[in-house]
């Protein structure tokens, strides 16, 4: 499913007011099978998303242990890697079942993952490439690999930035 915001022009007939936005018709497409954030945590057979809400209402309900283990796979990260950046044990994480909800604030990480990669994918061209570059040693990461910093928030911001820094063309 796959919805479509239209924002048209609006001509205003004061022109020349400062404050008022003119821009062509723009076409916004949220959610659907085509897109990797959605896919990624589960694709388009079992969510269904309209708005940003939708995902802060996904993370605050969970995922199961199934879904998390999915994600992993689909972005090529292993038991231990999604272990570490949940802070939680390997041992603990394969106690529970395939279908339980594993606690709550695994499921904003499992959020930002799928954000992350999604950028990735965006600036990279593919996720295939992407993923080669987040298990890469970087010297602007202190020598560690990219994913190796992704147990904290402030590992995440710094990925982000980088990643527009990529955008942009500017390398350190």
């Amino acid at each position: 499913m796959v919805i479509i915001f239209a924002i048209m022009s609006h001509k205003s007939k004061i022109e020349d007011t400062p404050n008022m936005l003119n821009e062509p018709m723009v076409a916004y497409a949220v959610g659907g099978s085509g897109n990797t954030f959605y896919n990624l945590l589960g694709g388009a057979r079992s969510l269904r998303f309209s708005n940003d809400f939708d995902i802060i209402n996904l993370a605050r309900k969970g995922f199961s242990k199934g879904t998390l283990l999915a994600l992993a796979k689909k972005i090529s990260l292993n038991l231990q890697e999604l272990a570490n950046i949940l802070h939680i044990s390997e041992r603990t994480l394969q106690r529970y079942d395939d279908n339980e909800i594993i606690k709550l604030e695994y499921a904003e990480k499992a959020v930002e993952l799928a954000r992350l990669y999604t950028r990735g994918e965006e600036v990279f061209g593919s996720i295939d490439k992407f993923k080669l570059w987040i298990k890469a040693p970087s010297l602007i990461f202190n020598g560690e690999a990219p994913v190796t910093i992704l147990d904290t928030s402030a590992g995440f911001d710094m990925i982000f930035r980088e990643l527009g820094r990529i955008e942009h063309g500017i390398f350190a």
